[in-house]
C-alpha cells in the first residue's frame, strides 16, 4: 500500500466518529484489524481494534493507545491506521472487553 498520497491526520481528528472502522495495517502492510471503539479523544485515547484470527476465527477486541498509531486519509476520503506493531504482537494484547 503506497502512503505517499496520503494526509497524516492530527490529534484533533482522532474522534471516534472519524477512527470507528479504520482499518490497522502492521509491518509490511499486512492487516491488523478494524477499530470498533475509541474511548477519548485526541492522542490520549484509546482504540479498540478488532483482530480477527486464522480465517477469521477467533476474532479478539484489544486495546491500543492512539499514541502507538499513525491515522491517515486517503485520497478516497477513507481513514486508516498504521502501526509499527505486527499482528501477532496485537493479538498477544489481553482481550478487552467493552
Amino acid at each position: 500500500m503506497d502512503h505517499a498520497s496520503n494526509v497524516v491526520l492530527q490529534s484533533l481528528d482522532f474522534t471516534p466518529e472519524t477512527l470507528m472502522n479504520a482499518e490497522i495495517y502492521g509491518d509490511e502492510d499486512h492487516r491488523i484489524g478494524t477499530v470498533s471503539h475509541v474511548h477519548g479523544l485526541g492522542t490520549d485515547s484509546e482504540v479498540i481494534i478488532d483482530v480477527s484470527g486464522f480465517l477469521g476465527l477467533g476474532r479478539k477486541s484489544v486495546m491500543m493507545s492512539a499514541k502507538d498509531l499513525i491515522f491517515m486519509r486517503d485520497d478516497n476520503g477513507s481513514v486508516h491506521g498504521l502501526t509499527s506493531w505486527t499482528k501477532d504482537q496485537v493479538r498477544a494484547l489481553p482481550e478487552h472487553d467493552h
